[in-house]
C-alpha cells in the first residue's frame, strides 16, 4: 500500500475540495471571489469569435444548397428545444465553474441526450411532436418555482476565457465547416442525380432516420421483420428535429445536423484538457491535437486504415461516432469534476446516469473503453490508499450495467460482424500497404513488424505523455489514468478484433482525444520541469515538422509497394526517425554540457531532461503534418480528400449509374402511403455493382421510408453473424430462398398467383420497379395498378384480396 502527501502542482489542476478549475484555495478554504465579468463592450467582444463562426456557416450552408428558412428552422429548434431547456437542468443539476460557451456546450449535450429519450416515448406513443412538451415542461418548472428561476440568470461562478482561447476555438469550428464544404457538401449533392452518387453509407443512414421517423422500436427498414441492432439514437435526434422544423431528412443529415455536434464537441475537449492541464494554452493544443494530429504517415501515397486525422475524418460519414462523441465528452467531464472533488452532489450523479443512457444508445463502444479507464483508476487508488476509489467504483458499477443492458437488450447478443481475430487490422494493412490480395496470409516476420511500427506510430502521437515520467505522482493522477486507460483499450481493441468494415477502428476513433490531451499535459510539465524556452519549443516542434515532410521523400518508400519490392521497405522511413530521434537526443545532452547546463547560455538548453523535453516536442509535431502530406500530394495531383468512400461521383461518371425518377418516385410513395405499408423492389444490389452483387443497397427504403420485403442485406444482423474474415458480406446471398423467390416472380413473371402470395402471405401492399430491370415484355399493370411513373421508375399498387 502507498500512502504520500502530493503536494499541489502548478501544472497538476485543483487538488483540493473547495477549489475552482485552476484556482487554488486559500489556506483558509475559501474559493476566491469569481472575477467580475468586464464592461458591456468586453461581453460583446467575447461573443465575436461564435458571431464570425456563425457568418460562416451561414455562407458555406447557402452556397451548398440549403435555403435560409431550413437554416433558421433547425438553428431555432436546436437553441429554444434543445439548448435553452438543457442549460436549465444543467444548471439546476451541476455545479462548478466554467466559461459560457462550454455552459452552452454542456447544455446542448444535455439537451440531445433528454431529447432522444423524449422522442421515443412520443413516437412509440403514435404522437411525435409530443418531443416538444420536455422543454415546455421544463421552462414551465423553471418559471412557476420560485428556487428554480434564478436559473434563468446563471447562478454558478461563470469564468471568463481569454478572447485568443475564444478565437482558437473559432478557428478551429471553421476549420471542421471548411473541411465538411470541401470533403463532404462539394461531393455530396441534395438533388438528384447527385444525391444518388453518395458514399454506400449514406442511403443506410437516410433510411434509419425514415424508420425512426415513423417506428419506434425500430427495425431494419429494408428487410421486413429483421430487427434493427444498432446504435440509433442519432437517427432519433433526426427524426424528431425533422418533425418538429419540418426540414427533409437528407437536409439534416448531410447539411445541418453534424455541425453543432461538432462545435460542442470542439468546446467540451477544451474544457476537458483545461481540468487536466490547469492551463488555456495547453487546452488550446490539445483541441488542436485532437483535430490536427494522427499516427504518423511517412510513406509517399495514402494509407487511411494505417493512419488519420481527426474527428473530422468520419464526423459526417457515421453520425453515430459523431454523436457519441459528443455525448460522452461531458461524461468524461464530470468524471474528472468528480475525482477532482469539484462537484459530488446528488444532481452530478444523475447528470451523469442521464448522459451514459444516451451513450448506450448512441455509441456502445464507449462504454468498454469507460468501463477499461474506470477500471484502471479503481484498482490504483486501491494500491495507493488501501480502499478503492469511492467515485470511480460507483461509475464503473453504472457503466457495466449500461453496458449489460446494451449488450443482452439493446442489441439482443448479436455479434453485428465483429470477432475476435488478433492482429487482423495488420493482416489487412499489409495488403493495402503491400498491393498483395486481401486474403493473403502475411509471413509471421512481418505481420509482428508491421504491429511493431504501427504501435511506434501511436507512441509518437501519444508520446508526449512520456513527460509525465519526470513527475511521477502526475502520471497516477486519477484524471489521466482514466484518459489513458481509455487511450489503451481503443487501441487494444482495434488491434484485437476484426470486422468486415474495419468497424473495430471506431474504439480507437472514440479513444482518441482523451490520451491526445494527456500526451500535451505530459509535454507542458516537461517543458515547465526543464524550464525550456518558447522559443527552443517552437524550434523543436518546427523541426519536427520537417522532418515529417523530409522523410517520406528522403526515403522514397511509395505504397503500395512495386512487384518484387521486399517488406522490409515499409520500415525505413521510421527506422529513419527513430535513428533521428536519438542523434538528435545525443546533441541536446552534449550541448548541455557544453553550456554547461546553463539555459541562459544555451538557447536550445541543455541537459538530459531537457534533451527528452525538445524531443518529445519534436517527435509529437511529426504527427502533425505526416498524416496529411499525402493528401496534400493527392490534392496537388487532381485526387480527391480524405472522405472515406467517396462514392462512384469522386471517380467520374457515378452519376450515369443512377436511375432516372428514383426520387421522385421514392417521395410520392412516401406521400401517398401509410408508414405501415409494405413494398417490394426487383432492386437489391448496388447500382454499377451487379456482378457479383454488393447488397449494400438502400435507397428504397430510404427515398420511401417505408419497410421493403427485400432490398439489400449486407448490414443486417442476420447477415453479418454469418461473416467470417476473409470474406465480404455484402457479396453473400439472401438467407430466405423463398422469401426472395417470391419477390422476384412478380417481377421477373407477373401473375395473379404470384402478386397474391406477395400480398397475403407477406403483407405487401406496393411494387417499386425500376424499369430497366424489367424482363422486355414484362407487364406488371396487368396484375396490379399503375399509380405513378418517372423516368426509369414505377409505383404500382397491389389490388386487395378477394
Amino acid at each position: 500500500m502507498i500512502k504520500s502527501s502530493l503536494r499541489h502542482d502548478p501544472a497538476a489542476g485543483p487538488s483540493r475540495p473547495g477549489t475552482d478549475t485552476g484556482t487554488a484555495a486559500p489556506p483558509g478554504g475559501r474559493a476566491p471571489a469569481p472575477p467580475h465579468p468586464g464592461p458591456w463592450r468586453a461581453r460583446v467582444s467575447g461573443w465575436a469569435p461564435a458571431a464570425a463562426v456563425g457568418a460562416f456557416v451561414l455562407a458555406v450552408l447557402g452556397r451548398y444548397g440549403v435555403s435560409a428558412a431550413d437554416v433558421a428552422l433547425f438553428a431555432a429548434y436546436v437553441a429554444l428545444g434543445l439548448t435553452l431547456p438543457g442549460l436549465l437542468l444543467l444548471r439546476a443539476l451541476y455545479g462548478g465553474s466554467r466559461t459560457a460557451a462550454e455552459e452552452v456546450a454542456l447544455g446542448t449535450t444535455l439537451g440531445y441526450a433528454v431529447e432522444v429519450l423524449a422522442y421515443v416515448a412520443a413516437r412509440a406513443a403514435g404522437a411525435p411532436l409530443l418531443v416538444l412538451a420536455w422543454p415546455v415542461a421544463v421552462y414551465a418548472v423553471f418559471l412557476a418555482v420560485p428556487r428554480l428561476r434564478r436559473h434563468w440568470r446563471g447562478t454558478h461562478r461563470p469564468r471568463r476565457s481569454p478572447l485568443w482561447y475564444s478565437w482558437s476555438l473559432a478557428l478551429v469550428v471553421a476549420f471542421l465547416v471548411a473541411w465538411s464544404a470541401l470533403a463532404v457538401f462539394g461531393r455530396q449533392g441534395l438533388a438528384w442525380p447527385a444525391l444518388g452518387v453518395s458514399t454506400v453509407d449514406m442511403p443506410f443512414h437516410l433510411a434509419l432516420v425514415g424508420e425512426l421517423r415513423n417506428h419506434v422500436p425500430p427495425s431494419v427498414p429494408w428487410i421486413d421483420g429483421e430487427p434493427l441492432l444498432y446504435h440509433w439514437f442519432v437517427y432519433a435526434h433526426l427524426a424528431a428535429a425533422s418533425w418538429v422544423t419540418g426540414v427533409e431528412p437528407e437536409v439534416l443529415l448531410l447539411r445541418l445536423g453534424m455541425l453543432p455536434m461538432l462545435a460542442a464537441f470542439v468546446v467540451l475537449v477544451g474544457m476537458t484538457g483545461r481540468r487536466v492541464t490547469n492551463s488555456w494554452p495547453a487546452a488550446s493544443a490539445a483541441v488542436l491535437c485532437a483535430v490536427l494530429v494522427a499516427a504518423p504517415n511517412l510513406y509517399l501515397g495514402a494509407n487511411p486504415n494505417f493512419t488519420w486525422g481527426g474527428i473530422q475524418e468520419t464526423a459526417w460519414l457515421s453520425p453515430t461516432q459523431t454523436f457519441g462523441a459528443l455525448l460522452f465528452a461531458p461524461v468524461v467531464v464530470i468524471l474528472l469534476d468528480l475525482f477532482e472533488r469539484r462537484s459530488h452532489g446528488a444532481g452530478t450523479w444523475v447528470l451523469l446516469g442521464v448522459l451514459l443512457v444516451a451513450v448506450m444508445g448512441a455509441k456502445a463502444t464507449y462504454l468498454p473503453m469507460l468501463a477499461a479507464g474506470l477500471l484502471a483508476v479503481t484498482v490504483l487508488e486501491a494500491l495507493k490508499w488501501g480502499r478503492p476509489h469511492r467515485s470511480s467504483l460507483v461509475a464503473l458499477g453504472m457503466t457495466a450495467a449500461c453496458l449489460l443492458f446494451a449488450q443482452f437488450v439493446l442489441f439482443g447478443h448479436v455479434r453485428q460482424g465483429t470477432v475476435v481475430q488478433p492482429l487482423d487490422l495488420m493482416r489487412l494493412t499489409w495488403a493495402e500497404l503491400t498491393g498483395r490480395d486481401q486474403a493473403a496470409e502475411p509471413p509471421t516476420a512481418s505481420l509482428l513488424g508491421l504491429t511493431l511500427v504501427y504501435l511506434s506510430c501511436w507512441a509518437v502521437a501519444w508520446g508526449g505523455a512520456l513527460g509525465l515520467l519526470s513527475r511521477l505522482r502526475l502520471l497516477v493522477r486519477p484524471a489521466v489514468v482514466l484518459m489513458l486507460g481509455i487511450g489503451a483499450a481503443g487501441l487494444g481493441a482495434a488491434l484485437l478484433l476484426a470486422h468486415p468494415g474495419l468497424s473495430q477502428l471506431y474504439f480507437l476513433r472514440g479513444a482518441y482525444p482523451y490520451p491526445v490531451i494527456v500526451a500535451v499535459y505530459g509535454l507542458l510539465v516537461v517543458l515547465r520541469r526543464a524550464r525550456v524556452s518558447h522559443r527552443a519549443t517552437l524550434l523543436a516542434a518546427g523541426a519536427g515538422a520537417a522532418v515529417a515532410q523530409l522523410i517520406p521523400f528522403a526515403c522514397g518508400v511509395r505504397v503500395p509497394l512495386a512487384p518484387g519490392q521486399g517488406d522490409t521497405a515499409l520500415y525505413r522511413p521510421y527506422l529513419v526517425l527513430a535513428v533521428v530521434a536519438v542523434v538528435v537526443y545525443a546533441v541536446l545532452v552534449r550541448a548541455g554540457r557544453r553550456s554547461g547546463d546553463d539555459p541562459a547560455g544555451d538557447p536550445i538548453g541543455g541537459g538530459r531532461l531537457r534533451a527528452r523535453a525538445l524531443v518529445l516536442v519534436m517527435l509529437a509535431a511529426v504527427g502533425l503534418p505526416a498524416a496529411a502530406h499525402a493528401r496534400v500530394l493527392s490534392l496537388v495531383h487532381g485526387g480527391s480528400l480524405a472522405y472515406q468512400g467517396g462514392g462512384e461521383a469522386a471517380q467520374g461518371g457515378g452519376a450515369d449509374l443512377v436511375p432516372a425518377g428514383a426520387l421522385d418516385a421514392g417521395r410520392w410513395l412516401r406521400d401517398h402511403s401509410d408508414p405501415d405499408d409494405l413494398i417490394a423492389t426487383n432492386v437489391h444490389c448496388r447500382w454499377g455493382h451487379e456482378s457479383p452483387c454488393d447488397s449494400s443497397q438502400f435507397w428504397a427504403s430510404a427515398l420511401t421510408e417505408r419497410h421493403v420485403l427485400v432490398e439489400g442485406w449486407a448490414y443486417t444482423s442476420t447477415n453479418m453473424d454469418r461473416w467470417r474474415p476473409g470474406e465480404l458480406p455484402q457479396h453473400r446471398p439472401f438467407w430466405d430462398g423463398e422469401r426472395m423467390r417470391a419477390n422476384e416472380a412478380v417481377f421477373d413473371a407477373p401473375s395473379v398467383a404470384s402478386a397474391g402470395l406477395l400480398r397475403d402471405r407477406y403483407g405487401v401492399r406496393w411494387l417499386l420497379a425500376d424499369e430497366r430491370r424489367l424482363r422486355p415484355g414484362t407487364r406488371i399493370g396487368e396484375v396490379a395498378d399503375l399509380r405513378f411513373r418517372s423516368g426509369d421508375y414505377a409505383v404500382y399498387r397491389l389490388p386487395e384480396g378477394a
